[in-house]
């Protein structure tokens, strides 16, 4: 269990109060910033890995506000915003070992950075200039995923193939609302199930799948879903940091043990657009957003330290700062990324050489080549 526990300088922890109103609902840390029990997950880290969360999601929010910002410059052709869902993706991000390979979605930017992926890579996919720029393999991260839940199937393979290998280490597959409702999401539970794969399925709660809010999209809790396939769920706070990486850290365990898949709902909230392509003003109240805002991820892990006196003020001017900086020197590098030569969306199409590939890149590239008295 969370004890009071003291850190650097003999200071000690805010004191814990009861749980959240809804007790089918896992929250370590409230809304003011007061750490709770709970009688099944807990938290018990260092004042520096408290801190170190803190700093996780500014800088990842500050990450995003650069992606938004640079796409309505004409830097990006489109930007995915996570924000308000930062404590979901440091949190689950944080909770994976070495071992673990994550599939994300096309939003998840904090597990990104968890994962040691350059936030300009992600730029770099959503500028039009890479197919992500990082190696999967290297840092466990796959890329990016478009098509919505095409990832769980991935995801549940490799598990079985881990698992098959005897390789001590579990998948974590990460989707929204929304794509619970592909056949895809559900065929990766069934194979999961009868398959006792290692996979964790974390489901990003955000309350909107584009325009269409839970209440079209399902009647019983999301997490609830898990128990008709045959393996456990649990709903989270996604806005609480601590209880997601409680949460996740003990689901991805309890998949590397053997005792196959579980899902995670985080239950959280898209502050910001779906994309910038999407104008969240036409299908929602500024009355939900504000209730939403009241439980602010970043404010709410702010709090904690304050009262816990973990952080002080200038703490938190040194992580504003950073974040600054690295919004600063992702930004130059995005926008003078050199643009690829159009004949090079050819090259790693197959491993080997391919003739009928031989034969349309020298049709592409005769056809390109008529052009360049225009240019």
């Amino acid at each position: 269990m969370v004890t009071s526990r003291k850190g650097a300088g003999g200071k000690t922890a805010a004191k814990k109060k009861a749980g959240p109103a809804d007790p089918d609902l896992v929250q370590l840390l409230t809304p003011d910033g007061d750490l709770v029990e709970h009688p099944e997950y807990s938290i018990d880290l260092t004042p520096e890995e408290y801190r170190g969360l803190y700093r996780d999601m500014v800088l990842v929010r500050r990450i995003d506000a650069e992606g938004t910002a640079l796409q309505r410059q004409g830097e990006l052709g489109l930007w995915a915003p996570l924000l308000g869902q930062e404590a979901a993706q440091v949190g689950s991000g944080r909770a994976q070992t070495a071992e673990d390979y994550a599939f994300p979605t096309y939003r998840e930017h904090g597990v990104a950075w968890c994962r040691d992926v350059d936030p300009v890579n992600l730029l770099g996919m959503f500028r039009g200039v890479n197919n992500g720029g990082w190696d999967p393999n290297e840092k466990n991260f796959h890329l990016y995923t478009i098509v919505i839940g095409s990832q769980t199937l991935h995801a549940t393979g490799y598990a079985m193939g881990m698992q098959r290998d005897g390789r001590e280490a579990a998948v974590i597959a990460y989707f929204g609302d929304g794509a619970s409702s592909q056949g895809d999401v559900n065929e990766a539970f069934v194979f999961a199930s009868v398959n006792n794969a290692p996979v964790v399925f974390f489901c990003q709660n955000n309350q909107w799948a584009i325009s269409e809010p839970n209440e079209r999209q399902f009647r019983v809790p999301l997490y609830q879903r898990a128990a008709g396939f045959g393996f456990p769920g649990v709903r989270v706070d996604g806005n609480d940091v601590l209880a997601c990486l409680a949460v996740t850290r003990a689901a991805l365990e309890r998949a590397r043990t053997g005792n196959g898949p579980m899902l995670v709902e985080a239950f959280t909230y898209r502050m910001g657009a779906h994309t910038t392509s999407d104008d969240p003003t036409r299908y929602r109240s500024s009355d939900e957003l504000e209730e939403w805002k009241a439980k602010d991820p970043i404010l709410r892990m702010r709090a904690f330290l304050e009262k816990s006196k973990y952080a002080d003020e200038a703490f938190f001017k040194e992580v504003d700062t950073e974040a600054d900086t690295v919004a600063a020197d992702i930004r130059e590098r995005c926008v003078t990324m050199p643009d690829p030569k159009p004949i090079s969306i050819f090259d790693h199409v197959y491993a080997e050489p391919h003739p009928l590939m031989d034969e349309e890149r020298a049709e592409y590239g005769a056809y390109w080549e008529s052009f360049e008295g225009a240019h």
